[in-house]
């Protein structure tokens, strides 16, 4: 997580756009074989991309659209409240583990889309109130936005160059 925050929109994007394109690089040093082949942990790149692809359009709906987050994510709120964050990666990950990597490809590149569109036309200063009133912390919007991009790009980037070695 990053100490300093982007102070104006065109900053935010400009964080973003760098960490997706290395993103891209990464992805396109891989066969179509090594897409769909697991690391250690049972992941592939493939599932790595749907996870992003599937944070971000949480993140864009709940967060910037203010959506509620059980419905984003397609659950009742019950059992969303019981669940942490390794709870609802693993539902995510059954969820899209068998979509094909076209699928999963052409869902991120669509979803990426929509956040830059959706974040072009929130005012910088929205993004920096607090993500939810109930949030004790008072985190700001930008730290959910961050966190689902930039920050997300840059930790499953390193996942796939690391098990890859692109």
């Amino acid at each position: 997580m990053a100490d300093k925050l982007p102070k104006n929109t065109p900053e935010l994007l400009s964080e973003i756009e760098r960490e997706w394109l290395e993103l891209q690089k990464a992805i396109k040093k891989l066969t179509n074989e090594q897409m769909t082949i697991p690391d250690s942990g049972g992941w592939s790149p493939k599932d790595n991309l749907a996870h992003l692809a599937a944070w971000m359009h949480i993140m864009c709906e709940a967060d910037l659209n203010k959506k509620p987050l059980h419905e984003v994510m397609g659950m009742d709120a019950a059992t969303l409240a019981g669940l942490d964050e390794d709870g609802e990666n693993a539902i995510l990950f059954e969820r899209y583990h068998n979509l094909p990597t076209a699928e999963v490809l052409t869902w991120l590149d669509s979803t990426y889309a929509r956040v830059l569109e959706t974040l072009k036309k929130t005012p910088f200063a929205d993004l920096m109130k607090p993500i939810r009133d109930t949030d004790p912390e008072k985190r700001p919007v930008i730290r959910s936005v961050l966190g689902n991009t930039s920050e997300h790009f840059v930790e499953h980037r390193q996942v796939i160059e690391r098990n890859f070695k692109v």
